[in-house]
């Protein structure tokens, strides 16, 4: 007896084609999906994006950092750290326009640690810094003039004491560093190093003085005086701002009047006397206000480049006594996180360098620096 063979499952046939036929959309639809999320990701990160849920229009978030967190009427502090750089700048300046846009600010103290650093930025912020306090609209708009006062951190120096006049009273605390009144022009030079390892550089050119500064030769007597014309100009800037911000200091009395006069032992590289009881070899130490080298809190005081010393909850509470604010918050700014760090939480920080490589550009670029001794080694530092 023959077997008949039952006819195909038409249904379950038709079916796993179905399953198949969406396995290829789904997978395109995965990748795509996971392209979407990591191009938000990279974006986020890099600060091309930003969380559309932030409430921080002017790129700023504000937190209480003493007094009535009821009140009406706000003390700013705006913060300024580290080298002062053209791109190192733009937080110090958002903070400014924050203070300067909100009616319910009615002072501001400006809160100083730095080096100092490029001459262009920091008038640059010496400006912002007056547009506040004056109204001039010269960068952002203001709803009116603004008293501002300063605030020394642990630094506050070269270019930080040359934003520092734009404000009134200048106040630091016991252990600032500050002065450092003087301007200088750093040019790199690596051609005894080139002649020895036959390396050099063939230039080019017009102009007898074009290539001053290059790297691959020494600078001529002409070139030099180049520099040197650029530099005294940046120093009479200097002087003129701070104569300015100060009328009692004249750019006479900064130059030329004499504050500190004494002797003092001769020492080693080490700091120690150099030896000689029978001789006591000493040398003649100098000082006048605007020679570049730096003042403590006291000497600042004593030679009026600063008006007191106190620390930053005092300068705060001053500001609101001169005001007429016996009722106020004060308010710092910070950078608001982006949209990943709120997804992730992690502080991965808002940078236009997503690998967050330096910036050396800046230090190996030729141009005029007020800032204070020995902060040149920073100038490799990473741009925050």
């Amino acid at each position: 007896m023959s077997t008949v063979p039952s006819p195909p499952d038409t249904t379950q046939t038709a079916r796993r084609r179905g399953l198949r036929g969406c396995v290829l959309p789904a997978t395109m639809l995965v990748l795509l999906l996971s392209v979407l999320v990591n191009l938000v990701f990279v974006l986020g990160y890099a600060g091309v994006i930003s969380d559309p849920l932030s409430d921080a229009p002017n790129g700023v978030e504000e937190h209480l950092y003493l007094g009535d967190a009821r009140a009406r009427d706000k003390i700013a502090i705006v913060r300024v750290s580290g080298v002062i750089s053209e791109s190192g700048i733009a937080f110090p300046v958002r903070q400014l326009r924050a203070a300067a846009a909100d009616r319910r600010v009615k002072a501001v103290v400006l809160r100083i640690d730095s080096p100092g650093g490029t001459v262009s930025a920091s008038e640059e912020l010496y400006q912002c810094v007056v547009n506040v306090r004056d109204n001039t609209g010269r960068r952002f708009a203001g709803t009116a003039p603004k008293p501002v006062s300063v605030s020394m951190g642990a630094l506050a120096a070269s270019g930080g004491y040359y934003i520092a006049v734009a404000g009134h009273p200048i106040v630091a605390e016991r252990v600032t560093i500050t002065g450092s009144i003087g301007v200088f022009a750093a040019l790199p030079n690596v051609a005894e190093l080139a002649h020895n390892t036959g390396v050099k550089l063939e230039l080019v050119k017009a102009g007898g003085i074009k290539a001053s500064g290059s790297f691959f030769h020494k600078l001529t007597p002409e070139e030099r005086q180049t520099w040197q014309d650029t530099v005294d100009n940046a120093y009479d800037t200097f002087l003129d701002v701070i104569s300015k911000g100060r009328p009692e200091l004249s750019t006479d009395a900064l130059r030329n009047t004499v504050v500190l006069e004494r002797t003092v032992p001769r020492r080693d590289e080490k700091g120690n006397p150099e030896p000689g009881e029978a001789q006591k070899p000493t040398v003649k130490y100098t000082r006048i206000r605007a020679d570049g080298g730096t003042f403590t809190a006291p000497q600042a005081y004593q030679f009026k480049l600063i008006d007191g010393i106190e620390d930053l909850p005092s300068a705060v509470r001053s500001a609101a006594a001169r005001n007429g604010l016996p009722n106020f918050k004060a308010v710092i700014y910070e950078k608001p996180s982006g949209l990943v760090e709120k997804v992730t939480g992690l502080p991965l920080g808002r940078q236009g360098n997503p690998l967050n490589w330096p910036d050396v550009s800046g230090a190996l670029t030729p141009r005029l620096w007020y800032l204070s001794p020995s902060a040149d080694a920073g100038l490799l530092a990473p741009v925050p």
